[in-house]
């Protein structure tokens, strides 16, 4: 459960960060497949005596970059061109789709569809190493690395200047624009957060999991992604309950796929992010609802038959009758 999770808690808080600038990177999922790819060529490439710390940090670094890099593009025809981001990162996906097996077979050289294997330095430690009741578990270091990278880009999003402009980009761009904060470079920042970010999901497919990349390897997490942050609510608890909940069905999925099949845990998934979007509509219906609108003031509206209504009516009536 703990392995499902962990993909899930880097892309869901990719689409968050995206979010928070009102953006909408729904090309997460070719994001992480080019950085699995990349990332474990580079990996796969360094020498077998690389220290661990130094294959690590290369390593995941390489990831990020990619990631990052592939979500250049849709943040460029945003911020410069106006192009909405979810057409340009569908077509990102598109485009990840294809070069996946041509890198692999043509770029590469590979023949099962797969990079060699990764430097023992830049392998990531099982769990299991550590703690022995998880015995059998193929959940990583992967796991506590991207809650450590959640709350420190939660609190730079919060405490740094140009975190908090892509808060305020998010909510009004024309406001922050008046105000001379750069809009097209905000923007760009947030979408490269976020593709790095979806690019460290890398880390535990391909590093912490099998020890290489192969075609089909971390698929459908940068989608699944989008249902954790909006059910997540964007705190970082929330991102990681909701990653543990939809790792949970994950798993279950595959334990009842003897008598159930497997897609049934997908339709409570579905279920779930339906119940949770209602009861914020009828929360939000309630609150404007229980709003009633303000009592005139006696001050202003003087009551019939008072002094300050009788007084300017008797004048009226004295003029007409002269």
């Amino acid at each position: 459960m703990l392995f499902k999770a962990t993909p899930l808690i880097f892309t869901g808080y990719a689409f968050h960060v995206a979010q928070r600038a009102g953006l909408f990177n729904i090309g997460a999922e070719g994001q992480l497949a080019l950085a699995s790819l990349c990332g474990g060529a580079f990996a796969a490439w360094l020498p077998a005596g690389t220290p661990a710390p130094i294959a690590l940090a290369l390593a995941l670094g390489a990831g990020a970059a990619v990631g990052a890099l592939v979500a250049l593009p849709p943040a460029l025809m945003r911020a410069r061109l106006g192009v909405h981001e979810v057409i340009s990162g569908i077509m990102m996906n598109r485009i990840a789709e294809v070069l996946l097996p041509f890198s692999l077979a043509t770029l590469l050289g590979a023949t099962a569809l797969r990079t060699a294997d990764v430097a023992p330095g830049a392998a990531l430690l099982r769990l299991d190493r550590i703690f022995p009741s998880l015995s059998g578990s193929a959940a990583s270091l992967a796991f506590p690395l991207a809650i450590a990278l959640v709350v420190a880009l939660h609190f730079w999003l919060a405490r740094s200047r140009a975190g908090r402009e892509i808060t305020w980009i998010g909510v009004n761009p024309e406001a922050c624009r008046a105000e001379g904060i750069d809009v097209r470079g905000r923007l760009v920042l947030a979408m490269l957060l976020s593709g790095a970010f979806a690019g460290l999901g890398m880390s535990v497919t391909v590093l912490g999991y099998k020890g290489y990349f192969e075609i089909g390897l971390g698929s459908g997490a940068g989608f699944a992604g989008v249902a954790v942050a909006l059910l997540g609510r964007g705190h970082p608890a929330g991102v990681l309950a909701a990653a543990i909940f939809f790792g949970t069905l994950e798993q279950a999925g595959l334990a009842i796929n003897a008598r159930v099949p497997k897609e049934a845990m997908t339709v409570l998934e579905a279920v779930a992010i339906v119940l949770v979007s209602a009861a914020g509509r009828f929360a939000r219906s309630a609150e404007t609802d229980t709003i009633e609108p303000a009592a005139p003031d006696a001050k202003d509206e003087p009551a019939r038959g008072s002094p300050e209504v009788a007084a300017p009516a008797a004048g009226a009536a004295e003029e007409a009758s002269s």
